[in-house]
């Protein structure tokens, strides 16, 4: 979090994020396609050889076109495959919607609603990346709640089987979305069996805010699955988690997890399948105990010291010999 920029020729230009004040990673930004501020936040969409079109919101990058199946497939599959059979599905943020993207893929789901707080992020996705979503952003089955997801959370009469909190790092109006309050709302708008699944961040470079998300997430669910998954994008390795009031992906094995995928004809995974599911919930040593580690539940007005907001942090120059 945090930009810097990297001067290596007059005519190249470079986009770049600070993960930690020690740590970060550029990207060649061959063209800037829009550039814009919203009521809550800059948004970019430029292009990178590498990776194709990339979203960057306040300087933090946040998807591209060819890497966004490294944590949209995990995040929405891994938990859907546990459950028996979902039909209702809410996703938290995820304006780029490559999550709804991969709910429509379920034979089941009959409707997903898309609450983004930010009307902005979509017109640039629906303009911009249509590799990622799709055009699930207009698929008959989703509907589009523009607002604080609080509110509609809080406001709802609707269950849904599979909640997804696809959300922009926490800080500022993101980090009430990932306290104990908002995932006692989320829990009782889960139906019955029902799964949610969230960003917990980096073991490596916000170890400190990993385990408060995580200890928030537990004080609220009595099943709590972290997973891991190597993001190129975030250039490190990521933690998601899956929580539930009773299924549990564990439970399910490498054959079952494969069943499912063919009897539910479940296609275009770049990802995911059955051996891939157990690994993504098999954990290192170091964040074994990193999770052991006692913390404090994060909790409404309530911040994370780690994260910092990228317009607080100084600019870093690097300059090639």
């Amino acid at each position: 979090m945090g930009a810097f920029e990297l001067k290596q020729a007059a005519t190249q230009s470079y986009a770049a994020e600070r993960l930690n004040p020690d740590f970060g990673f550029y990207l060649k930004n061959s063209r800037l396609l829009v550039s814009r501020q919203s009521a809550w936040q800059h948004i970019e969409i430029f292009e990178n050889e590498q990776f194709g079109r990339v979203m960057r919101i306040d300087d933090c990058f946040m998807t591209s076109e060819r890497d966004e199946f490294f944590y949209h497939e995990p995040m929405v599959h891994l938990p859907a495959i546990a459950h028996q059979g979902v039909r209702r599905a809410l996703v938290v943020g995820g304006g780029d919607g490559g999550a709804v993207e991969e709910l429509l893929k379920l034979p089941d789901i009959e409707r997903v609603v898309l609450a983004e707080l930010d009307a902005e992020v979509l017109c640039v996705a629906r303009e911009w990346l249509a590799q990622i979503h799709r055009g699930a952003l207009d698929d008959p089955r989703v509907e589009i709640r523009i607002g604080d997801a609080r509110d509609f959370i809080g406001q709802t009469d609707e269950s849904f089987d599979q909640i997804v909190l696809d959300l922009t790092d926490p800080f500022g109006p993101a980090t009430d979305l990932y306290t104990v309050e908002f995932y006692e709302a989320c829990r009782r708008a889960l139906a019955p069996e029902g799964v949610m699944s969230l960003h917990l961040g980096s073991p490596i470079h916000l170890p400190q805010s990993l385990k408060r998300i995580a200890a928030s997430v537990r004080q609220v669910f009595p099943v709590f699955r972290p997973y891991l998954q190597y993001v190129p994008l975030y250039g490190t390795l990521w933690c998601m988690a899956m929580a539930s009031e009773s299924t549990d992906p564990a439970h399910v094995s490498i054959e079952e997890v494969d069943a499912r995928i063919a009897s539910r004809g479940i296609g275009s995974l770049q990802l995911y399948n059955g051996a891939v599911h157990h690994a993504l919930l098999a954990q290192p040593n170091f964040v074994r105990e990193l999770l052991a580690e006692p913390a404090m539940p994060l909790r409404r007005g309530e911040t994370l010291g780690e994260v910092r907001n990228p317009a607080d942090l100084p600019t870093v120059v690097i300059q090639s010999a």
